[in-house]
């Protein structure tokens, strides 16, 4: 446990503040405006929703630990996560906004039929909700390492803290949280960053230390695993409703647009920030674990206090996201399991009520699984997400009326399990992978039976 009083009193002062934002300025006052911010989101709201969930202990502890371990190749995460959003910007973020619907799977039934609305609701939403167990055990770790306290304890913790963001803030929270929290990552980063690369000799004392290969390439473990990651990356940005629902979210197109673009600008600087600390950390102390490269850097050579509000940062970034990805779950459930049902008055504590239950119930999940890896629930969740939503999304903006109804159907009835088959059976490509080639070939075989058919007698 950390006992310093000045990092004690930065790390509760900066978590405490984190949460009141969230919680206390994030008032709504029905279920449009806890789900949409009632579509009088700015572009910086935009940005921050997008980023609360985003950014989080991947592009910080995440990259501080491939650096260590491979150099540049940690860019990956954050060069492609702003490469998703510059995607979503350019392409998806107007089209998307204009058509004025609530959930991903709203969109897609336009032109794949209502009755499978259903099922890739219910694909989406457990694929969102699996990263939601994910989440709260990287809190439950940073909570369990900084105060001694056990795995349980600490996971009861975390799920508070998403509980709380999210039952009283909702969209508007997680905007303003987001804002909040990447000015806090940010200042952690440079900070950290900025000292790293000084204690290392700046660029000179690296590159003398470091040879060019790995070290300094973006391929450096490897260039299939390198744009396997931005693929990954990609198609998980784009099929995942807590973003997606952020753009939703904006007064209108343009403004949708630069929520995204603004984000594309912003997450890659972080991910060159981490590797300085990782570099250094491998330079200084080549046998610590890689794991621990950005919090030992910053316990060891940092002041207690910034060391204590960028912990809380840190924390409040896992927090943020499993609470962006709850609140993602519960929009989906409402809008698309729950369709055509008028709540009235109490549709805002349904939709609360709902994103409550998802908490618990991974908070049961996570208290049953204590001894299970974090990136073991990621890539599931990545796998259902981007199998069920991605080629259908796609096909759905840039074909419209002439993408295949059929073979979009039969696409996000067959690739989740697909994910689930791969994963269960260990199989050698990724779950993702092999997802999307079945999505791939259900939208190729509708495309060929089509082509012999009236569109008119396709599936509706």
């Amino acid at each position: 446990m950390t006992a310093d009083p000045w990092f004690l009193l930065a790390f509760v002062a900066t978590l405490g503040a984190l949460l009141w934002l969230a919680a206390g300025r994030g008032r709504v006052r029905d279920g449009a405006d806890f789900a949409l911010a009632g579509r009088r989101a700015g572009a910086w709201q935009v940005s921050g929703a997008i980023m609360g969930t985003l950014v989080g202990g991947a592009s910080t502890v995440g990259t501080a630990q491939l650096a260590f371990l491979y150099g540049f190749s940690a860019w990956w995460f954050t060069l492609g996560a702003g490469l998703a959003c510059l995607f979503l910007g350019l392409f998806l973020a107007a089209p998307l906004r204009r058509c004025g619907v609530e959930t991903i799977p709203q969109f897609i039934s336009r032109y794949h039929g209502e009755r499978v609305r259903k099922a890739a609701s219910l694909f989406s939403a457990l694929g969102m909700f699996i990263h939601v167990v994910a989440q709260l055990l990287a809190a439950a770790a940073i909570l369990s390492s900084l105060f001694g306290l056990s795995l349980k304890q600490a996971t009861l913790a975390a799920a508070l803290g998403v509980a709380l963001i999210t039952w009283r803030g909702g969209m508007p929270g997680a905007g303003t949280l987001g804002l909040a929290k990447l000015f806090f990552l940010y200042l952690c980063m440079v900070g950290a960053g900025g000292v790293a690369f000084h204690m290392s000799g700046g660029w000179a004392g690296l590159r003398g230390h470091f040879p060019d290969f790995p070290w300094f390439s973006l391929f450096g473990y490897g260039t299939a695993a390198g744009v396997s990651d931005l693929v990954s990356m990609l198609v998980g940005v784009v099929s995942t409703q807590t973003y997606l629902q952020a753009v939703f979210s904006a007064r209108d197109a343009h403004t949708a647009r630069c929520g995204a673009l603004i984000s594309a600008a912003l997450i890659p600087p972080l991910g060159l920030f981490g590797i300085s600390v990782g570099l250094f950390m491998r330079q200084s102390a080549p046998t610590l674990d890689s794991a621990r490269a950005l919090p030992e850097f910053l316990l060891q050579h940092m002041p207690p206090a910034f060391a204590g509000l960028a912990f809380a940062a840190l924390l409040i970034a896992a927090l943020a996201t499993a609470a962006g990805l709850t609140l993602g779950v519960g929009t989906t459930l409402r809008a698309d399991l729950l369709v055509g049902l008028d709540f009235g008055r109490r549709d805002l504590l349904l939709r609360r009520a709902l994103t409550l239950a998802v908490v618990l119930l991974a908070l049961g999940l996570v208290l049953a699984n204590l001894d299970s890896t974090i990136m073991a629930w990621s890539f599931l969740s990545m796998g259902l997400r981007g199998a069920t939503l991605c080629l259908p999304l796609l096909a759905a903006v840039f074909l419209g009326a002439r993408t295949s109804r059929r073979g979009g159907a039969l696409a996000i009835l067959l690739a989740p399990p697909t994910v689930v088959a791969a994963g269960w059976f260990d199989a050698p490509l990724p779950p993702l992978f092999l997802g999307l080639g079945v999505a791939l070939a259900a939208f190729a075989w509708g495309f060929f039976r089509e082509r012999r058919r009236p569109f008119s007698d396709t599936l509706s």
